[in-house]
């Protein structure tokens, strides 16, 4: 049974198709009835290595902005594509011919309801920067406040919903007819796509994501964030603070000598870890071309339009991890990466601990400075997808973003130590955690919930209370033989009954004892020793009779 073809996705059924092709994937096209129907060559042979993984990335921006993103997607799946193609992917470049001046101020004027000339005194017709999804501007606000204006490209969305449509169509019935789609759940894996891209599209989105992180990281001094202006940004157009700075790759050796860049990692890597571990919300997307250095020696985070969000639990399992891969735990880290993972039917546990166990001893080798924490999180996904265990998309996230913040931190400062700055800021993060359980919208949450327990209490306490008086106290018992069970109780309640009455006779042998008397066993008071041997041979008639029983029972 072959996929059924929508006429005005042709164009784009063959594209994929081509793709698939050339990276191995004939027998897809074969099976999804595309070979006849787009009359296409599947005798094309493919060779796996780095140069057919970068030729990938450059297919994907040819094909446009929704595969562009498709890769980066794609990148954080460990499970799905080997080590050369995530390292490929992760270096996508999003980079395309700026659009027309003219179409930039129709879209900027209908969006904010108002020509540019009456919103900016100034507002530069050359591009600073552009991308697939849209292109930057630098500007001036009325009241002299240099800003940048970040404009969608015309038609982008249609172009998105299009391929959307396309790429479903192919996702859907490789879902329901090939083992490769059940096992990787393309249809889920395109909803997550989905809603990454509604998002990047809503530049409000991008807004708050700015706002969130820059009241996040005020205790930064050294760290900036540019502060959007909210009365001029809109669904396509989002106006931010100007930040003036260069690219740290960009940087002079002369330049370089101006900062401590050491201070400068440190602060950057400590916040984060913050971001990662405490705020459970970051920027995942810090590679250099993202991270400026500013004229008075700061770091500017910029392009929020990729974030990661992390569950509390999630966040506790992540740092337990981090700290067995810069401790050099190797089976700590398996363990973890086992708990939070999901487990397939193929899953072999001793292959995944020794592999991990090997990658960890192998870094721990290294020089200390010379491990990169986010390669060796980035493999470990790796590992767990060649053993069976799917990880969640965050951790491979994770290990992009610690791989990015490696790179920054070298650059910042070439003896930058990762492992000792995770170490040295472990306490930090440990204390902020415990703060934040500690805030006041948590402990809210506790007083309401002791509100309800104190209100309902005595409600409670009188039902249990009036069914013991009327007899009508029950408990529900699931068990396979209740027989067996009151048999249990039974023996349960003599051994405590004799136990007790033992108890008994060593209290009464005791205080006996001090009572002078001409009946004397062994130069002692003879009723105290007829009580002590009474106990002693009591005693030994409950162990004989335990280990008989007991024995008897097991068989």
């Amino acid at each position: 049974m072959g996929i059924s073809l929508k006429p005005k996705h042709l164009k784009r059924y063959k594209d994929i198709a081509l793709l698939l092709i050339k990276y191995g994937r004939a027998d897809i096209v074969k099976h999804a009835g595309l070979q006849d129907a787009l009359e296409l060559d599947v005798s094309v042979e493919t060779t796996p290595g780095e140069s057919k993984a970068d030729e990938l990335a450059q297919d994907l921006e040819k094909m446009g902005p929704t595969f562009i993103k498709l890769g980066q997607l794609m990148s954080t799946r460990a499970d799905f594509l080997p080590p050369a193609y995530i390292h490929a992917l992760t270096r996508l470049q999003d980079k395309i011919d700026p659009f027309p001046f003219e179409q930039v101020e129709a879209i900027v004027s209908g969006e904010l309801g108002v020509r540019i000339s009456k919103a900016f005194s100034e507002f530069r017709s050359q591009p600073l920067a552009t991308a697939s999804m849209g292109q930057v501007h630098r500007a001036t606000m009325l009241d002299g406040r240099a800003v940048v204006v970040k404009v969608q490209r015309p038609g982008i969305q249609e172009i998105i919903t299009e391929d959307m449509e396309a790429l479903e169509d192919i996702a859907d019935f490789l879902d329901k007819h090939t083992s490769w789609g059940r096992r990787y759940e393309f249809g889920k894996m395109l909803e997550e796509f989905r809603r990454s891209l509604r998002q990047e599209l809503d530049y409000r989105q991008e807004a708050r994501n700015l706002s969130t992180l820059g009241a996040n990281l005020l205790e930064f001094p050294g760290i900036v964030v540019p502060t959007p202006i909210e009365d001029f940004t809109t669904a396509r157009v989002l106006t931010m603070e100007y930040i003036h700075g260069k690219k740290i790759t960009e940087l002079s050796p002369l330049t370089r000598l101006d900062f401590k860049g050491a201070d400068l990692a440190e602060e950057l890597f400590h916040a984060y870890l913050k971001q990662i571990l405490v705020d459970g919300f970051f920027h995942a997307d810090p590679h250099p071309g993202n991270v400026f250095l500013t004229d008075d020696h700061r770091i500017a985070l910029l392009d929020l339009g990729m974030v990661g969000h992390i569950t509390t639990q999630l966040q506790e399992n992540l740092l337990q991890l981090l700290l067995a891969v810069s401790d050099g735990r190797g089976d700590d880290a398996a363990t973890i990466a086992i708990k939070i993972s999901e487990l397939k039917e193929d899953f072999s546990e001793t292959t995944f601990r020794r592999r991990v166990a090997d990658l960890v001893s192998e870094h721990q080798g290294s020089k200390m400075d010379q491990i990169q924490v986010g390669r060796v999180v980035l493999e470990i996904t790796q590992i767990s997808a060649d053993n069976g265990l799917r990880v969640p998309p965050e951790l491979t996230l994770l290990s992009k973003t610690l791989l990015n913040l490696d790179l920054v931190g070298q650059t910042l400062d070439p003896q930058f130590d990762p492992n000792a700055s995770i170490r040295r800021n472990t306490e930090k993060i440990l204390r902020q955690r415990l703060w934040k359980a500690l805030s006041s919208s948590n402990l809210l949450g506790v007083l309401f919930e002791m509100k309800d327990l104190v209100l309902r209490l005595p409600g409670r306490l009188n039902q249990i209370l009036d069914g013991v008086a009327h007899n009508k106290l029950k408990v529900k018992l699931e068990t396979i033989d209740k027989d067996v069970f009151i048999e249990g109780l039974q023996k349960i309640a003599n051994r405590i009954t004799l136990g007790l009455v033992l108890a008994a006779l060593i209290v009464s042998a005791a205080l006996l004892m001090r009572v002078e008397t001409s009946f004397r066993i062994f130069g002692y008071p003879g009723f105290a020793i007829l009580c002590f041997l009474g106990v002693g041979g009591g005693g030994l008639f409950l162990i004989i009779h335990i280990l008989m029983k007991d024995r008897t029972s097991k068989k």
